[in-house]
Order: C-alpha cells, then structure tokens, then sequence
C-alpha cells in the first residue's frame, strides 16, 4: 500500500493496528458479561501538494478504495510543512508480558469475585459494577521516509464503580486500574476502595467558606486536567491555552514539577516510539514552578514551528492528536500522615462527580464532589454530603501547602501524590 501511495504523493504513510480485549463484566456484586473483541484495519496519510490528507478503514481487502481516499483528501486537506520522520531509534521500554497476554478468562473472573468480596467486607450494602478489559494490542507504522516501527502491547485494566444507597443517602466511587504487566496491584487497588467506605460510614457537618482543601490523587484530576489542557501544543497553538508565550515564566509554586514520561517500564501509556514513528522521550514540562515545555504531535508541532515531541497518539478513525503517555506530578517530603496532621480545619476531596465542569482550558474549575471528608484537628472525622469546591488553577496553584510523599497512578495514566492548598472555596448543604 505504501508503494501505491507514493506513486501519486510526496510523502505517505501507512498505520496498521491489530487488536483482541477480552471484557468481563460485573453488575450488582455478580458477574453479568463476557465478550472478546477484535479490532482489525489499516490508515493512510498522504502529503499531495504540500496538502495533508488521511482516510482509514476496516476491511483489509479494500486497500484501492483506501488508497483513492486518502489521495482525494489531501486535495481538500490543509497546507501544512509536514515531513514524516526518518528513522530514530527509541529507548527500551518493557510494555509486553506474555504471562498478562496469556491470562485466561477464569483469572479474570476470579480477580472479579475477589475484588468484589474486599469491598463487600467494607460495605455490605454495596453494589459493585467491575469492568475488566485485558488487551493484546500491535501497531505498525510505515512511511516514506524509510521508518518502519511495531510496538505489541497487552494492558490490563479494570474501571470499578461503587455505589451505596441508604434512603436519600448516596455514596458514589469510580476508580481506575491499568498495568502492562502482571503483578497483585488490583488488589491494593480494591482494598483503597474498600478503606475509603469504611471513612464514609461516619458522617460530619463543615461550614461553607475559604478553607485547607487535601486533594487525594483520585481526586487531584479536577487540578489535573486544566494542567494537561494549558500543557496540550494543539491548545497552546490556537493561542486558547493559558500558558502560551510563557515558557521560562514562574507560573506556579516552586514545589510543582510536572513531567510526562513514557520510558517507565509497566505502563500502558510507555512505548519505544509514538504512533508517528517518532521516538520516545522523558520530558519536563514544569520544572519547579517554572513552564518549560508542551507535549505535540508532527501536525501540531508543523503548524506552530516547533519540533515534535513523540506525543502523538491515534486510534483506527482518528488521525494523531497531542496525547499524554505518563503523566508525572511530583512527590514533596512530607508524609500524608504529617500534612492532615497540620490541618485544623478543612476537606479532603476523595472523588469529584464528574470532570471537566466549568471554563476548564482557562485553568477554571467547579466541581460537586461524590465522596469527601472533613479534617478536624488533625484526624479525618467523617463524610461531607453535599460539597462542592471550586476555584482557578493559575491561582490557586501558586501557593501549594504540601505534596505528600504517597503517590498512586489513577485514571490509567497520571501519578498524582496528595495536594494540600491552604486556601480554597468549599461551599456545603451546611451553609
């Protein structure tokens, strides 16, 4: 196919993905489905005339139709200075365990039961629903600059979602488990699960007002997300990112250094080489307060004069986009125990309900929270209902009270330790 390609192009490239996911699937503590899923297909891009385009399909026998695709749009596709990559070598990076790949369906089953029996054991009146997923995924990719690069992986993950009911009482958690390789790491996960519903089983009143808020990694997302969005090239090139024309500033405290990092062995996000062909690379994006740099795809990084990072990531239907891989916030020196210790008053936010709520690329964010606590002299005292927490990233993030040493991966890909700001908007059903 590549060979067609060049016969009416400058430069092309061939994208081809094969996929099979098991799924295992829990309702209401019991197992209710099981599915295998194959995903199989083939993309193209073509520069025609200094014009990129791009077409992809499922059928494998319909290369033709692919070919005469791609070529018509590019003649509708945007001028853009875009040079495929030559051939790099990447760094080694374990992302494929043949024991994972080859976990059978009973394992995953059993992991299942056992992680519904952790939290039942907290919370007899749950209802737990377990999404589990394993993965053996391989891409190649092809261009005509000679770069041909295939990367096999085989990720596990597992999307757990607890509810509790008690007449208009509600107790909502979702939480995230992925790895590259087999390890006992679900069941930590499932125990996290089950310590936070036995602190929910007693409750606390807290006054609304500018407070200590304690962001528990699952719940630093909601300041986690205006970050990847202000950090985002595609963002920073249309100028809607906050930090655009800021590198070198101080922009946040001097405790925050935010690194993305896809050379981690073990991590579904890590690979040798992105989804262009480019290679792999640890990369600083706020070092110690200060902007450093932006994470961008060969599109994004041609249409704002800057070099590609290695961050361009695709699936079958959707050309390349700026993706993170691992994302990094790092750890400070004080222990989680140390910092609620120093709180006399304030919240601990342990699950928001939902993300992305409010004018988040501006750094905005305002969130109802499904599970959060009350810290009193120091000691956790019991759930908060009814919260809410809002407040604006490029503020409230240059003066940050602590970063525990604990961290935990959440939501796939980022490793978030506790977050401490000594002063945030919390507004409560208490008034």
């Amino acid at each position: 196919m590549l060979d067609r390609l060049m016969q009416q192009a400058e430069q092309a490239e061939v994208f081809e993905i094969e996929s099979e996911a098991t799924k295992i699937g829990f309702e209401a503590n019991r197992m209710k489905s099981f599915e295998v899923e194959e995903t199989r297909g083939v993309a193209a891009r073509v520069v025609v005339n200094g014009r990129l385009g791009f077409a992809a399909s499922s059928d494998l026998d319909a290369t033709g139709k692919l070919v005469a695709n791609a070529i018509e749009s590019a003649r509708h596709g945007g001028a853009i200075p875009f040079c495929f990559p030559a051939p790099q070598p990447g760094p080694v990076v374990q992302v494929y365990d043949p024991e994972l790949a080859a976990l059978p369906t009973e394992r995953l089953i059993e992991m299942g039961q056992e992680m519904t029996a952790t939290v039942l054991e907290a919370e007899p009146e749950a209802h737990v629903n377990i999404d589990l997923e394993r993965r053996v995924h391989r891409t190649v990719v092809r261009n005509s600059a000679g770069t041909e690069i295939a990367v096999e992986k085989a990720p596990l993950s597992i999307m757990m979602e607890v509810e509790r009911v008690r007449g208009d009482d509600v107790v909502v958690l979702f939480e995230y488990f992925s790895t590259a390789v087999k390890d006992e790491g679900y069941r930590d996960f499932a125990q996290r699960i089950a310590d936070k519903l036995r602190l929910a089983q007693r409750t606390a009143t807290l006054a609304s007002g500018r407070m200590p808020v304690l962001f528990s990694p699952s719940g630093a997302p909601v300041l986690g997300l205006p970050l990847m969005l202000g950090l985002n090239g595609k963002n920073v090139y249309r100028t809607i990112s906050p930090m655009a024309g800021r590198l070198g500033e101080l922009l946040f405290d001097e405790q925050l250094t935010v690194v993305d990092d896809p050379t981690l062995d073990g991590r579904p996000g890590s690979s040798s080489h992105d989804d262009e062909g480019l290679p792999r690379q640890r990369r600083v994006l706020i070092d110690h307060g200060v902007l450093r740099g932006f994470i961008y795809d060969l599109k994004t990084a041609a249409q704002a004069g800057v070099e590609p990072t290695g961050h361009g990531e695709r699936s079958l239907f959707s050309p390349p986009s700026p993706s993170f891989s691992n994302l990094i916030l790092e750890g400070g020196g004080a222990s989680l125990a140390e910092i609620i210790a120093g709180v006399e008053e304030g919240l601990l936010v342990e699950s928001p309900l939902g993300l992305g709520q409010g004018n988040v690329i501006s750094g905005a964010f305002s969130n109802n929270l499904s599970l959060a606590f009350k810290i009193e002299d120091g000691e956790i005292v019991g759930r908060v209902k009814d919260v809410s927490i809002a407040g604006d990233i490029y503020q409230d993030l240059r003066r940050i009270g602590a970063l525990s040493q604990e961290a935990e991966w959440v939501y796939g890909g980022l490793r978030l330790p506790y977050i401490l700001l000594p002063e945030l908007n919390v507004v409560t059903k208490a008034g």
